[in-house]
């Protein structure tokens, strides 16, 4: 496993998660895109994975309704894939909602990222739902996990 520090950083780390989800993900997004996401929100969360100062992951969430935080995007640099950064990021996103008082988490997956679904699974997470979306044209697989069960 990986031995990374997963910090809670401010919103105007939105550069660095602009440069790291481009080196992940395509299409490319600029740090306003990110602004965009989180404008109005309420407990927006960025939390980074670092390995020896040099950041290698993110977790991206915010206040879906009261009692309830969703996870919007994970992300883990290639190299770092399946050594547990992004079940540290999960943790650390789970504590950080659970310290804000929130009673449940929920995050959507696309069908195609098996990874995180069964990471999702590993996590004792339930599916609660699939919810159609016309951007990507395809179905997105609903995730919720009481924080009570950490």
């Amino acid at each position: 496993m990986a031995n990374v520090k997963v910090d809670p950083v401010g919103l105007g780390e939105t550069e660095l998660v602009a440069s790291l989800y481009n080196q992940m993900f395509k299409p490319a997004r600029n740090a306003e895109f990110f602004d965009r996401r989180f404008l109005g929100r309420y407990n927006p969360l960025i939390m980074i994975a670092s390995s020896e100062g040099h950041p290698v992951g993110f977790a991206l969430g915010f206040e879906l309704k009261p009692g309830v935080f969703f996870e919007w995007l994970y992300g883990v640099m290639p190299d770092f894939r399946r050594a547990g950064v992004g079940r540290q990021l999960m943790d650390g996103v789970h504590a950080w909602a659970a310290d804000h008082e929130y009673i449940t988490t929920r995050l959507e997956c696309q069908n195609g990222h098996r990874a995180l679904m069964h990471m999702c699974i590993e996590q004792r997470y339930d599916v609660v739902g699939l919810r159609w979306d016309s951007d990507r044209g395809a179905n997105l697989v609903i995730f919720e996990k009481l924080l009570s069960d950490i």
